[in-house]
């Protein structure tokens, strides 16, 4: 008698969907208000992939397959928030007094769902057929997931790396709490006079920088210092030189109106070299997709990791998608000062916007592959975006227009920009997601599917999040902002290089210098690759001058003790196993930074105060310092040797 084939486990689901859904209301609307509050976003699929592991398993037949679908979902829509980097800079501008609903959530998803397209081929090329890129996000969201489906089963190593997960997630949880009741410090700073200018050393107090260094490893963490080293301690003396006032203020202001510009440069020239290095694979995984497809007509049997949506169906929605676009484009400009000009500026802008969005989408789906979602520097695209966009139109009309012509310029470029930046946001964590997925077994066109419904729900989302906090807080420099008003840092400066391109006043010549330093970074890369096994990767470089020290020196601190981790675990009995536990200590002392992130986010909102948990005043901060200090190290010298002892 035959026996009947065995049932394919539970993956794409009603209720996977359902649950991504809804955990995309929260991490989306926490997204929008620290990127617009602190000018940085944090990669949702890690805390995705925990809330749904703690609520899918009480449903019967769950898997590992449909949490990763779960996760896949709400990561898309988290990260799609950091359209707040392009968006808000129309209000800032004067164009839009608000954020019209399906402007707004067209610019949005548009924009994602050509990144989902792109990013397939880009699967073959930076997942499938680059197996050295790390992908940290990536492996350790896989890792939470793999423990998750094996404590269930009663593994013994599963079981021992999920107290691993809870352990570590709780306690930098706590620390955050702690940090946020101002008892200790978020940051420690040091400011001060070098020769005629000023620099300083800022580290940030928070285990999800510790963590994501631990990820990376130790070459992009050099490379990440290498970069602090040429923004912190070589540009900004220089360029703050004579400037009076106290070191602390003059630091601050040169590195955001200068220093970022150098980093934008290196990262412009990194990017182009990725991308010629890249551009082979990349045409190799059209390659594959084809063949794949082919395959799958014949009636050949088709690997499930090999399951991509078809590249015809990739093709078709691709250029199906210019139609809305354009639509939204000559809606944008009918009645307008440019309506004379609205079929040329159109059809330039499909244009630009299929060219350069697959440029962008391979060149931060390989810098998320290197360094992260989290840490990868997709504002520093969306500067190079709409600088291309402004030259673009100037190429067009010229400058020294009238003014209300000059608007209407800059307005269209920011949303040119906003459709290209949609397309950077998604690749950038999409590729995280499928890497997840090649390492739990996934079926890749499920995923793909997945990610369009997170790209739809994050759309609706955020045009009534920026709504609610445009009329509560208003945003920096806008008339009628309220005391309390969000500085939307990357918006106010890529809004200003539209300015400044449009009017012929933008500091081309930090941006050349930052380019210089990029061709420099790569022969010395170049050169390390032939003669060593050391190397300097060069966006790595950019990142580290691009990005506030803050947050790039406590990655390189976590990337030097991870190092010496994974050193101690090669005298170990089982150093493989014991390097696992700590890729999954990292992976909870992110999660719980993460988790409570997404709650503070919700309080401040809700309570309407910058600091709603705080006991103590400013009175108290050189002991939150000191004290917060040596918290933060025992804490971590103690997870490190917590999580040692698991692995015994």
């Amino acid at each position: 008698m035959a026996t009947a084939p065995a049932r394919a486990p539970l993956e794409l689901t009603l209720r996977g969907v359902l649950l991504g859904g809804a955990i995309t209301l929260l991490f989306t609307a926490a997204n929008v208000y620290l990127g617009l509050k602190i000018g940085l976003t944090f990669a949702t699929s890690i805390p995705a992939a925990v809330i749904s592991m703690a609520i899918l398993r009480f449903f019967p037949g769950s898997t590992i397959l449909e949490n990763n679908i779960v996760q896949t979902v709400a990561s898309a829509a988290g990260t799609l928030a950091a359209i707040i980097f392009v968006l808000p800079g129309l209000v800032m501008i004067g164009w839009w007094n608000g954020f019209p609903y399906v402007q707004t959530a067209a610019i949005t998803m548009f924009g994602g769902i050509l990144g989902v397209m792109f990013s397939v081929p880009l699967r073959r090329a930076l997942v499938v057929d680059s197996p050295d890129l790390p992908y940290p996000e990536g492996r350790a969201a896989a890792e939470v997931l793999q423990v998750g489906a094996g404590s269930r089963e009663g593994a013994e190593e599963s079981a021992r790396g999920l107290k691993v997960i809870v352990v570590n997630a709780v306690a930098s949880a706590g620390f955050a709490l702690i940090t946020r009741m101002k008892l200790a410090a978020e940051e420690g700073a040091v400011f001060f006079k070098a020769g005629a200018g000023s620099t300083g050393i800022i580290g940030g107090l928070q285990f999800a920088l510790i963590g994501a260094g631990h990820l990376i490893g130790l070459t992009v963490g050099i490379a990440i210092l290498v970069g602090v080293a040429i923004g912190w301690w070589i540009a900004l003396p220089i360029l703050s030189a004579g400037m009076p006032g106290a070191a602390e203020a003059v630091a601050n202001t040169v590195f955001r109106s200068d220093v970022r510009f150098l980093g934008a440069g290196t990262i412009g020239m990194a990017a182009i070299w990725t991308l010629l290095k890249i551009i082979g694979p990349v045409i190799g995984g059209i390659r594959s997709s084809l063949a794949a497809s082919a395959a799958a007509r014949s009636g050949a049997e088709v690997p499930i990791g090999e399951r991509d949506l078809p590249i015809g169906i990739v093709a078709v929605v691709t250029l199906g998608m210019l139609l809305p676009i354009g639509w939204l484009l000559w809606s944008v400009l009918a009645g307008g000062p440019l309506s004379a000009s609205a079929g040329l500026l159109v059809a330039g802008s499909l244009v630009f916007v299929l060219v350069v969005g697959l440029v962008i989408a391979s060149v931060c789906g390989y810098m998320a592959g290197l360094i992260g979602a989290s840490n990868s520097p997709v504002s520093g695209i969306g500067i190079l975006s709409v600088v291309a966009a402004s030259l673009m139109l100037v190429g067009m009309f010229g400058r020294h227009l009238e003014p209300g012509t000059t608007q209407a310029l800059i307005a269209y470029a920011l949303i040119v920009t906003g459709i290209v930046f949609g397309v950077a946001t998604i690749s950038n964590d999409n590729l995280q997601d499928l890497k997840t997925g090649q390492l739990v077994g996934a079926t890749p066109w499920k995923q793909q599917v997945a990610l369009l419904f997170g790209v739809v729900f994050g759309s609706l989302v955020i045009p009534p999040v920026l709504s609610v906090l445009n009329a509560s807080f208003g945003f920096a420099g806008v008339a009628g902002a309220s005391a309390d008003a969000l500085p939307a840092p990357q918006a106010a400066l890529i809004s200003s290089l539209a300015k400044g391109v449009l009017g012929g006043d933008l500091r081309w010549d930090l941006i050349g210098i930052g380019a210089l330093i990029g061709a420099g970074v790569i022969l010395v890369d170049e050169v390390l690759a032939r003669t060593s096994k050391l190397r300097l990767p060069p966006l790595a470089v950019g990142l580290g001058i691009y990005l506030p020290m803050g947050v790039t020196l406590t990655v390189v601190v976590g990337a030097v003790i991870g190092w010496f981790y994974d050193r101690a675990a090669e005298r170990a009995r089982d150093p493989e196993f014991v390097k696992r536990m700590g890729v999954l200590m990292a992976t909870g002392m992110i999660v719980g930074d993460s988790l409570f992130g997404v709650l503070y986010a919700g309080i401040v909102y809700e309570t309407g105060s910058e600091s709603p948990l705080a006991l103590v005043g400013p009175g108290f901060a050189g002991v939150a310092l000191a004290g917060g200090t040596a918290l933060f190290l025992a804490i971590t010298a103690g997870l490190y040797l917590y999580t040692k002892r698991q692995a015994r």
